[in-house]
């Protein structure tokens, strides 16, 4: 499982043509290579700590926040504070005693390493985010997908007027307040137990919620043992790791595997999702279903102007090119690939 992650920026290989690119050539606006025409994220064109940054900021001035931390100089600016894991096993041999060291260069935050560690087992070995494997070149490679820099931060957009920058600003605030969350790992009935046990504190003891039954046992019991994926529909076991979604109420859960958007079918990177009628997306179709997204530069699309095919592709006009001339799609140019 072992695998060398490529250099961050210009000159990463594609990790889906291998061979064929022998490097990354970014295009002067599109989100792809000018080589092999694949985009950034198959060239994994950032780093861990790039990473940091635009998380740091999709999650800053959001319910959130405290998952990231000022930036020292940064006038206001904060960083995602990613939970890594480091485990260590005793290796057992005749001779002296040795350890084997497991980096995980992500792990759900709140969590004792036991919990966290039967989490990371649930997941398929290729999605565990470990250190150097392809499970944490995944977990890269989505982040960039999922959580594109420009559908957040105007800097990495191309030349938007400033009627574009306000109908963005307001975008990404709408979204931070009534869409984005992040998943919360626990065992099934103990969702929100953090802020269970802060509720409770403020009340009497008489105001206890939980509900004895005939049988002598408590509501909060049996919600604990008859939980449902809310995915697949089975069972959760009472003793296995579940994902909450606060945005969807504590009375919801998923199994680990089934924590994914409803429509690429992908794992929510870093449990990261988006809420939108009873649905889990990532960010990027989140996005898709309330701004059009250009075909040609892969960003939102603030303007009210824009090219649209029959089939309901959508552009930037300036953007209905020929990929190799720039000629208008529209209009004959004799290139080869279009």
């Amino acid at each position: 499982m072992s695998l060398g992650l490529p250099p961050s920026g210009r000159g990463a290989a594609c990790l889906t043509c291998k061979e064929i690119c022998c490097g990354f050539q970014p295009h002067s606006w599109r989100k792809a290579c000018m080589q092999c025409h694949c985009s950034q994220a198959e060239h994994a064109v950032t780093s861990n700590s790039e990473d940091d940054w635009k998380v740091g900021r999709l999650l800053a001035e959001s319910r959130y926040a405290y998952l990231t931390t000022k930036v020292k100089g940064g006038d206001g600016l904060r960083v995602y504070k990613r939970n890594r894991m480091i485990v260590t096993n005793p290796v057992v041999s005749r001779k002296d005693p040795t350890f084997n060291t497991i980096t995980y260069d992500w792990a759900p935050p709140g969590l004792t390493q036991k919990l966290a560690m039967q989490y990371m087992e649930l997941l398929p070995e290729d999605r565990r985010p470990v250190a150097g494997t392809i499970g944490a070149l995944y977990r890269h490679r989505e982040l960039m997908r999922q959580l594109p820099f420009y559908d957040q931060d105007p800097t990495y957009c191309h030349s938007l007027s400033e009627a574009e920058l306000k109908a963005m600003a307001q975008f990404v605030r709408s979204y931070k307040d009534e869409a984005l969350g992040v998943g919360e790992i626990a065992l099934p009935g103990e969702g929100g137990k953090a802020k269970q046990k802060n509720e409770k504190a403020m009340q009497s003891p008489q105001q206890s919620n939980a509900v004895t039954t005939a049988n002598g046992t408590t509501e909060e019991n049996n919600m604990k043992s008859e939980s449902c994926c809310s995915g697949c529909g089975k069972l959760a076991a009472a003793n296995s790791p579940v994902v909450y979604a606060d945005r969807a109420g504590y009375e919801r859960l998923w199994h680990p595997t089934c924590f994914v958007c409803c429509e690429c079918g992908e794992a929510l990177v870093d449990l990261i999702y988006f809420w939108k009628e009873g649905a889990l997306l990532c960010g990027r179709h989140y996005c898709e279903r309330i701004r059009p997204r250009c075909l040609g530069c892969d960003e939102l699309i603030f303007s009210e102007m824009f090219h649209q095919e029959a089939d309901g592709g959508v552009w930037h006009k300036e953007h209905f090119c020929c990929w190799l001339c720039g000629q208008n799609i529209s209009v004959q140019c004799g290139c080869d690939k279009r």
